[in-house]
């Protein structure tokens, strides 16, 4: 009993390991959504990607558009390194991004683009950033009493993404419990969240050919073309 016990807990400490690992890899960003969040093209579809440790303005939010000119005069058209950290519960890949050596993350904070937001204020680089655009003021602190974007989102719920579950077993007893309304390829955010509706939430009109694999331009691999 003993090993077996063992062994279990070795199963749970790889897997838990194997959760953790980070990827890294290169992509070109082929759109800016706002000032943290950005869409990737790689081999096996589009892929949303949200900056770790910032929350930039909203779109629709005082600073918005001139946080997203930010993220796009760095990163736009380019090809970025991606370190990812985890997924979101929207289905975004969370990472940190970098291009040509500069810490796109880090710089957006020093610019004064958007609010430090690492995971209980941990990150101490990114806190001096924030503080040294405080006091310039540079970027949105030169407003008078500048909104979150945490709290400008609670006065406006209807922004929010629908969030989806990380895997099938999540919502087995309460089916559909996180599908919220959306129904349409152009609506989702990832391969991974469009076979999750597909599947768990059976939403047939994302598999229009009807062979299994849903949203054909996120989820089929890209073909190669000959030189």
């Amino acid at each position: 009993m003993r090993q077996i016990a063992a062994r279990l807990i070795c199963a749970v400490l790889f897997c838990a390991s194997g959760l953790a690992h980070s990827e890294e890899f290169t992509a070109k960003v082929i759109a800016v959504l706002d000032g943290d969040t950005v869409l990737v093209r790689r081999v096996d579809g589009l892929l949303k990607i949200r900056l770790a440790e910032i929350d930039a303005p909203e779109k629709a939010q005082t600073f918005g558009e001139t946080s997203k000119r930010s993220l796009s005069e760095m990163v736009m058209g380019k090809q970025v390194k991606f370190v990812s950290e985890t997924m979101d519960q929207y289905g975004r890949m969370v990472a940190h991004l970098s291009v040509d050596g500069l810490d796109v993350n880090a710089e957006q904070i020093r610019r004064g683009m958007a609010w430090e937001y690492s995971s209980f204020h941990s990150n101490k680089a990114l806190i001096a950033l924030q503080h040294e655009a405080m006091q310039v003021p540079r970027g949105l602190w030169a407003q008078s009493d500048p909104t979150p974007p945490w709290e400008w989102r609670k006065l406006h719920p209807s922004t929010q993404p629908v969030a989806v579950a990380t895997s099938a077993t999540d919502h087995a007893d309460t089916p559909g419990a996180s599908c919220g309304n959306k129904k349409h390829c152009s609506e989702m955010s990832s391969c991974e969240e469009a076979k999750y509706y597909l599947a768990q939430c059976g939403i047939k009109s994302l598999d229009g050919d009807g062979n299994g694999t849903p949203c054909e331009q996120l989820c089929t691999p890209l073909k190669k073309t000959k030189n």
